[in-house]
């Protein structure tokens, strides 16, 4: 999609009819920029249900995702952290355990998992496709690192962490913001998100970093224990004492709401378990974990 098109709101120049003959995506986008809150959050509802059906990734969602980051990226906006979460859920799978440490920061279904969506496409193609049009439009995302609402730069972070491209230039932002970073919620969203963009391009360099990280006495217990699961996604090695002692003296009922409440465990949650305890169980003690969630039919 051209640079004009994606910047200008020309949405008479996306193929939308190709995808979704009856949509009315161009009319909905547009009202989504209402100042009038109810209208934009009417549209914001409608845009989502051309998105998605049954979970499933429809075919004209990927073509949206340009003009859903510029329009959430304007301060006037309503509902700006919905918007972005839009751009999130279709760039992403769905949450569905492979059983293996990895699984959390695993951002797209296997080439040979390929799993249709109610309208006949496959999602596998149109997550990669909404992953595409992140990375084309990585700085328009990056400019909300530094937004004031804590939680539009944590799912600034969440959206980042899945572009299929520009990772070294997104990786450099992530941290840079990190070191900035005030709130304790948003910088284990931003760890996480270091890591995953990471497992999906080289995680050669975020190995020594992550185990830096979690390995730290001084360094924040939200910190600690998001290194510590990046980590482990990162690298096959057994568990050692040492994370096992980390994870046993930093997380507290406090730390466990606060990490549940990121949109990584929430994606968890999302299969019916707590999403915190069921990946550490998951993670540290596999032995005696019940297995996969049920993978859906579709």
């Amino acid at each position: 999609m051209p640079f004009e098109v994606r910047n200008g709101f020309r949405y008479e120049r996306v193929p939308f009819a190709r995808f979704a003959p009856e949509s009315d995506l161009p009319v909905e986008l547009e009202r989504m920029r209402s100042a009038d809150p109810v209208t934009a959050r009417e549209a914001r509802k409608a845009v989502g249900g051309e998105m998605f059906s049954q979970g499933c990734r429809l075919a004209a969602g990927a073509l949206v995702v340009p003009f859903l980051l510029r329009i959430a990226a304007d301060p006037s906006t309503h509902e700006r952290l919905a918007v972005l979460q839009l751009c999130a859920r279709v760039a992403r799978r769905d949450f569905w355990d492979d059983g293996t440490r990895a699984g959390l920061l695993r951002v797209a279904y296997a080439d040979d998992d390929v799993r249709f969506s109610t309208d006949g496409s496959v999602q596998n193609w149109s997550i990669r496709a909404a992953r595409d049009a992140v990375a084309a439009d990585a700085d328009v995302v990056i400019g909300l690192l530094d937004d004031p609402d804590p939680l539009v730069r944590e799912m600034a972070g969440y959206v980042l962490a899945a572009a299929s491209g520009g990772a070294r230039e997104i990786s450099l932002a992530l941290h840079t913001r990190l070191g900035a970073e005030e709130e304790a919620r948003v910088r284990a969203g931003l760890v996480l998100a270091i890591a995953q963009l990471a497992h999906e391009h080289d995680p050669h360099d975020a190995v020594a970093w992550a185990h830096a990280l979690w390995s730290d006495p001084t360094g924040p217990a939200e910190v600690r224990v998001s290194a510590a699961l990046g980590w482990l996604c990162l690298v096959d090695d057994p568990v050692p004492d040492t994370l096992r002692a980390v994870i046993e003296e930093t997380v507290t009922p406090e730390l466990h709401r606060m990490l549940s409440a990121t949109p990584w465990m929430k994606q968890v949650e999302d299969t019916g378990v707590d999403g915190l305890s069921h990946t550490l169980w998951q993670m540290l003690d596999p032995d005696t974990w019940p297995g996969p969630a049920p993978v859906p039919c579709f």
